[in-house]
């Protein structure tokens, strides 16, 4: 083994740092380029549980090395029977779904290529920020294995027809095509990557932690509704939500014109 091969295998596969108020858990297997093996994908989900009861705001998802996340590790997969494969997207399907249950907003800091269920991550995060030099790809419809699972996150971020063409060309998707096309909110030079990502989680955990935290939760659980059940849903929610202290705090705030103290 290397000396650099030596110093990965003693640093841990994920980081989770505090930055102010907010924390960031960083994808750290550059040399495998932060693939999602079985292990790593259970390592991911437990930061974010982790972090989820604590008082952070928001949290970051990044990754260190030349790319963001490569998807799911063949070394896993190659000869894995069904059993095997279908333990592997049940563990991918609870990372993803422990990401979007966190109290806090989550934003993917994308600083290179995320492929397959990398690509996944990012169309799963509430919100994303990229480098301009990043790329964005399901490839499976180029090989073997197609993308079914990394497309359900995907698709409900592109929609059907440009969801049909990353799936089926596997092409690579630059950023500012990702951004027209709804899978990232800004593009930004890479040397302004972190400011940028820093300035929209502050942007977007403004107001009320635990309001924020409802309204995340309620939002997932509207978006796929049709138009009717989605309206029953929300107006159900937002007027329990009205009579929680932030909301009354905040509207007598408003009123009286100056700055909410919220509750603790």
């Amino acid at each position: 083994m290397s000396s650099a091969q030596a110093q990965d295998a003693q640093q841990p596969d994920v980081l989770i740092e505090s930055d102010g108020p907010y924390r960031v858990i960083t994808m750290n297997r550059p040399r495998r380029r932060n693939a999602l093996s079985l292990e790593h994908m259970k390592a991911l989900t437990a930061a974010f549980r982790e972090v989820g009861e604590t008082d952070a705001l928001g949290i970051v998802l990044a990754g260190n090395g030349p790319v963001f996340s490569a998807g799911h590790d063949f070394a896993d997969m190659a000869g894995a029977d069904l059993a095997t494969a279908r333990d592997l997207l049940l563990t991918c399907r609870e990372l993803m779904e422990t990401i979007q249950s966190v109290p806090q907003v989550v934003v993917a800091r994308v600083h290179g290529l995320a492929t397959a269920a990398g690509c996944q991550l990012v169309a799963t995060c509430d919100l994303a920020v990229a480098a301009d030099v990043a790329g964005f790809a399901a490839p499976g419809g180029k090989g073997g294995w197609f993308c079914h699972t990394p497309m359900v996150a995907i698709s409900r971020n592109v929609g059907r027809k440009r969801a049909m063409e990353m799936a089926l060309t596997g092409e690579v998707v630059d950023a500012a095509t990702a951004m027209d096309w709804g899978l990232v909110n800004r593009v930004v030079p890479a040397e302004e990557l972190e400011k940028a990502t820093r300035d929209l989680l502050e942007k977007a955990t403004q107001g009320s932690p635990r309001s924020k935290a409802l309204g995340k939760q309620a939002m997932y659980a509207q978006l796929d509704r049709p138009e009717s059940d989605a309206y029953t849903y929300a107006i159900e929610v937002m007027a329990a939500a009205s009579q929680t202290p932030e909301a009354q705090e905040g509207m007598r705030a408003f009123m009286e014109k100056r700055r909410p103290e919220w509750p603790a």
